[in-house]
């Protein structure tokens, strides 16, 4: 058995992982190839680290697929984009299903082309009552964007006194936010190097821990992930507290 997975300490595993699953666009300039090229070789990599975290118990798996800012990409590599969205929820569906994952989306969904939005609904309504792992696709999602969105309906529920100002707290912001399902991030992953969190649930990572790796995300595999969540396991999460706190549990 790995090594790596052997000295994963099951009791201190992360609830929710979120990937920034960067780099597609370099792995194939490196090869020599179009940046679809890199899209399209993605798939393995979202597949075992989906398989991973399920075998691994670990329940919210949130992928980064596709950002409000990734519209202003070229035209022909959006349209690729959306059209491997397509063919990889169909061809995943009944692995879904066999490996009892629970698809979930976040975003301004109704911006996808109508073919995406169906076979996504399609996917989120056949393994709605999955339970092993709840893997959620982040599409057309922008943090910011939700927080307004959030703000907006709050605001509209005063002004309907149907919110008591005084009683907006973290629960009401949370139960409308697109994650209002999901809990709070654990462990945060980015892949190629870059070390930002590029508008990706702002929210939902206030106490996270982050992870960065120089791999591309087309080469990550499942002991990329051990690593991700081994250097998680010898982090000290306080949420505010002392170390001393935290050992007294107080």
């Amino acid at each position: 058995m790995d090594k790596k997975l052997l000295s994963i300490n099951s009791h201190k595993k992360p609830n929710h992982i979120a990937i920034i699953m960067d780099g597609n666009g370099r792995w194939a300039k490196k090869k020599g190839m179009q940046r679809v090229f890199g899209h399209r070789n993605a798939l393995k990599a979202i597949r075992e680290s989906a398989d991973t975290a399920s075998d691994l118990g670990i329940e919210y798996l949130t992928l980064y697929a596709f950002s409000t800012e990734n519209w202003n990409r070229p035209k022909l590599e959006v349209e690729a984009l959306m059209n491997l969205l397509i063919i990889n929820l169909q061809k995943e569906l009944p692995e879904f299903i066999r490996k009892n994952v629970k698809v979930n989306a976040i975003g301004n969904t109704e911006n996808l082309p109508k073919r995406a939005q169906k076979v996504l609904n399609n996917v989120i309504e056949k393994t709605k009552n999955n339970t092993k792992i709840t893997l959620t696709f982040a599409l057309s999602y922008g943090s910011r964007e939700e927080i307004v969105n959030a703000i907006r309906n709050i605001s509209k529920k005063v002004v309907n006194n149907e919110i008591e100002i005084e009683k907006i707290d973290n629960n009401i912001i949370n139960n409308h936010l697109y994650t209002f399902n999901l809990p709070d991030v654990d462990l945060m992953i980015r892949t190629s190097g870059e070390q930002r969190i590029s508008n990706f649930l702002l929210w939902q990572m206030a106490y996270a821990e982050f992870y960065f790796t120089d791999l591309l995300w087309p080469d990550f595999r499942k002991e990329h992930l051990y690593d991700a969540i081994l250097d998680y396991q010898n982090r000290e999460r306080r949420f505010g507290k002392t170390s001393e706190q935290i050992e007294t549990n107080e």
